[in-house]
């Protein structure tokens, strides 16, 4: 139900853009998040926005380097991500909440998540 893309390989200080598409006929009432998981590390939260008015929520770790945003009508949320770390180099997924519920101060959880996309790699090199 949703399908991400974008991911690849790029240089430290380079950057990419992630897309992921729904499906779905409830995007336009749906949280969507971002999320990543590195290799032998827990899925770690990294953006989410929300349906009701539009506000993105950043992890610290990419405060002022990505920007999250939605598109209803194309059913489609993206992430640019500027100034790429060799941190960053994760698997990438885009997560769905529930239809028509603000997921408020429990969006940074991905077990409040319903749909998950399968996953797109980005790898940054030093």
């Amino acid at each position: 139900q949703l399908q991400a893309s974008g991911g690849g390989t790029v240089q430290a200080g380079g950057s990419l853009r992630l897309s992921c598409t729904s499906s779905g006929r409830t995007f336009s009432r749906t949280d969507m998040g971002w999320f990543r998981q590195a290799p032998g590390k827990e899925r770690e939260f990294i953006a989410r926005i929300r349906w009701t008015n539009g506000f993105p929520n950043y992890a610290e770790s990419v405060k002022g380097r990505f920007t999250i945003s939605r598109d209803n009508a194309k059913n489609t949320v993206s992430l640019q991500m500027n100034s790429l770390k060799p941190e960053d180099t994760a698997v990438y997924y885009c997560a769905a909440g529930p239809a028509g519920i603000d997921l408020s101060y429990v969006g940074s959880s991905g077990a409040n998540y319903d749909y998950w996309g399968q996953g797109t790699q980005v790898t940054v090199s030093s």
